[in-house]
């Protein structure tokens, strides 16, 4: 009998407990239901916008001279080193001139050789229009004398006729005549030949004189070539790489090497801005930029947009360019090669309307169904749902405590937190959804909170 009631006893807990439970399940059940949602929100405000584009980049000096060699040779002295300040025409280094005095002395003696068969040459013809000259005479002589030979032929000839003269006299003369006119024909020959030999001479002194050039050529190759193997700074400047030591062995055979590199002035620089081509329309020549460098974290530095540069740079399908920025290092604190926080104003504007950026990005997690009938309800145009052209969007006001009501705006430039209201029914304190806390409600947007500006405006990066 007492076994029995402890039994009986359990078995009441047990059952009461679990009317326990199912009521308290039945509880929670019918307060989630009846909670409201609840929504993540913030207010229109008036206020001051700047919108900017921001880049990485890299300091570099305005000009920069790499120095180089023309000439093949191992290094013998080395004059300057890393941050040396050096003027123009400075030596900065030797390379061993052995090899080229001996190319000098080489060039030098085959000059000399030249000009003295030059020399030799011009001399001959002297003797050789001498000679022309001789043979010319010759010629009139023999030209003279087969005149008379050919009178006195003719003179003969007529005494024969009259039988004055034995036929032997006649025939002497003729024979006379026939071998002075031979005489003259080997003597026209004799000066033909002398001339075509003083042709020949001439020819031979314009070859000599063709090879003393080239022997010149030579030797100026082979003094330039000396005068390479000392290497001299090129511009006023500080020496920022340096590439050689004594004892290397340079060879410029195929591409000049690089000894030096000279910063020509270190107190005016530039910032090289790796810039998104989706922010190039925005940026303008002369307009004012601020950067910082890791060295001086806690100050800005300001510059000038002097170039946005045409070649475009293509990683992984990102194209980028340089925005070259101008900027004064007049105590030269900053350094060839940091690292560049860039900052560009790209649009301003005074008290207006500013909407937050995740109210932008914001869309109620319901059916595309349920949303069509609600965009038309309230006039929301095409382009503010879907392709957002000319600046086009629709932000969910938060109406009547927990009711949604879309509103089509359209926006202009933005900074990292607020877009301005450009037009849309909106006024100062209205708030915006910008996300949701209880389930089933609506959630935020898993889209970024930077909204995407309009044509003109500049957007943040």
């Amino acid at each position: 009998m007492s076994s029995v009631i402890p039994r009986l006893s359990r078995r009441v807990l047990l059952l009461a407990a679990a009317a326990l439970a199912a009521i308290l399940l039945f509880g929670f059940w019918i307060g989630g239901r009846s909670q409201p949602p609840q929504y993540l929100s913030a207010p229109v405000q008036r206020g001051s916008l700047t919108s900017t584009v921001e880049a990485t980049g890299t300091i570099n000096p305005l000009t920069t001279a790499p120095v180089g060699s023309y000439v093949s040779g191992t290094v013998k002295l080395v004059f300057a080193d890393f941050n040396t300040r050096v003027r123009a025409g400075q030596v900065l280094a030797q390379i061993d001139p052995a090899v080229y005095e001996a190319q000098v002395a080489t060039a030098r003696g085959n000059l000399a050789s030249a000009q003295a068969n030059q020399r030799h040459l011009e001399a001959s013809l002297g003797s050789g229009q001498a000679v022309i000259e001789t043979d010319e005479a010759n010629a009139a002589k023999a030209q003279a004398d087969t005149g008379y030979a050919r009178v006195n032929a003719q003179r003969l000839a007529k005494l024969f006729g009259q039988g004055l003269i034995a036929i032997d006299q006649r025939d002497l003369s003729q024979s006379t005549l026939e071998q002075s006119e031979a005489s003259a024909r080997a003597a026209k020959a004799q000066v033909n030949q002398a001339r075509a030999q003083y042709k020949e001479a001439l020819a031979q002194v314009e070859q000599a004189r063709a090879q003393v050039a080239a022997m010149r050529g030579a030797l100026q190759e082979a003094e330039a070539n000396l005068r390479y193997t000392t290497i001299v700074s090129p511009t006023d400047g500080t020496v920022v790489a340096k590439n050689v030591t004594v004892g290397q062995s340079v060879a410029a055979s195929l591409q000049a090497p690089n000894l030096f590199t000279i910063a020509q002035d270190l107190k005016r620089m530039q910032v090289y801005a790796k810039t998104d081509e989706s922010d190039t329309g925005f940026i303008k020549v002369g307009s004012d930029a601020t950067f910082q460098v890791d060295a001086f974290p806690n100050q800005s530095f300001h510059g000038r947009v002097s170039a946005i540069r045409l070649n475009a740079y293509i990683v992984q399908n990102v194209v980028t360019y340089d925005t070259v920025i101008d900027f004064e290092n007049l105590d030269e604190r900053l350094l060839p090669g940091e690292t560049a926080y860039v900052t560009i104003p790209t649009g301003h504007a005074e008290n207006v309307l500013e909407i937050p950026n995740a109210a932008l990005t914001y869309t109620p997690d319901v059916p595309v169904g349920d949303l069509e009938p609600l965009y038309r309800r309230f006039g929301i145009p095409a382009a503010a749902r879907t392709s957002h052209a000319g600046g086009s969007q629709v932000v969910w006001k938060l109406v009547k405590g927990d009711q949604l009501q879309p509103v089509a705006v359209k926006i202009g430039i933005s900074d990292y937190a607020n877009t301005q209201l450009v037009e849309g029914n909106l006024k100062e304190g209205d708030l915006l959804v910008t996300g949701a806390l209880a389930a089933g409600a609506a959630k935020a947007g898993s889209k970024s909170p930077r909204p995407p500006g309009p044509a003109g405006a500049g957007r943040p990066r």
